[in-house]
């Protein structure tokens, strides 16, 4: 019989008694809210002055709970407004490369209008189709061949300055080696010093200077042009600027923009008059002879 009134549960109707109180508690206060009733507002009234101000303690972690999640609000449209900002960036992004490329070749375009070369030199421009250099062989293939009148061995520039020669024609491409082929030997000359010396490529990014009489003569940043000594190349095409290379040589960089060689032009180079008769020879003049007279010791 003990046995049996320890394990008697207690612990339900004790509950069931605070949860019926609290609801009267409740209904009660309820009520006391609602009625309309001047002793009752001045009770209310008293009622919030009395308690009210000494729960601002306990209204602390709700306010800090309530910051938080406006904090955490807040920091979600900021990390949504990062996003759109970034997609924003990276269509930004894309469009100034577009814009980039648009105006390089703008201006390349611009440049082979406006270059300055003898009047007597007229052009055809052309389109790389492909590059097809190599560690052994640097050259280009252009869209322009025998039908639009290029000739083996013309010069070809872009729109700032010579890049090679054509090597090989067909109907309607032709093949350009480049001033960096290990086979391209131009003459140039030199200013301000007027050194010739042939510019050899060498399949190197910057070609090398050979036969030069005077180096000691030569600047580095001295301005490199061609001479048209052979009949190779017209005289005065702008070929790049002199350097010297880690290995102590004489190297031009050139100013044609290899890395972006999307146009080229193709100089009609009019061959030189041969002279097959030959003119006249001016004999020097006379000489007069000297006057004779004695001299006296």
């Amino acid at each position: 019989m003990a046995r049996d009134r320890d394990d008697q549960d207690y612990a339900g109707p004790l509950r069931r008694i605070a949860i019926a109180a609290l609801a009267i508690v409740l209904a009660l206060t309820f009520l006391i809210w609602r009625i309309d009733s001047p002793r009752v507002e001045r009770f209310r009234a008293g009622f919030v002055d009395r308690f009210v101000p000494t729960f601002d303690w306990a209204m602390v972690p709700v306010t800090k709970v309530l910051d938080m999640v406006g904090g955490f609000q807040s920091y979600a449209r900021i990390y949504e407004q990062n996003q759109e900002l970034r997609r924003e960036l990276q269509q930004m992004k894309a469009w100034k490369e577009a814009a980039v490329q648009l105006e390089q070749q703008n201006a390349k375009l611009l440049s082979q209008n406006n270059v300055r070369l003898d009047p007597k030199l007229t052009s055809v421009s052309g389109v790389v189709l492909a590059d097809s250099g190599s560690p052994f062989r640097q050259s280009v293939l252009l869209n322009v061949g025998s039908r639009d009148g290029i000739v083996d061995g013309w010069a070809t520039m872009d729109g700032l300055g010579l890049v090679g020669r054509i090597s090989g024609v067909g109907r309607s491409t032709s093949r350009v080696v480049l001033l960096t082929d290990s086979s391209s030997r131009i003459p140039v000359i030199i200013q301000p010093s007027g050194q010739r010396a042939i510019l050899t490529g060498d399949n190197a990014p910057f070609p090398l200077v050979d036969f030069l009489e005077s180096p000691e003569q030569v600047r580095p940043g001295d301005r490199v042009i061609s001479s048209g000594d052979g009949g190779v190349f017209p005289a005065g095409l702008l070929v790049g600027q002199i350097l010297q290379g880690q290995d102590r040589r004489l190297r031009v960089r050139l100013s044609a923009d290899y890395e972006r060689l999307n146009f080229l032009r193709v100089l009609r180079s009019h061959p030189a008059e041969q002279l097959h008769d030959a003119g006249p020879l001016i004999p020097p003049a006379p000489v007069q002879p000297a006057a004779e007279g004695g001299t006296n010791d």
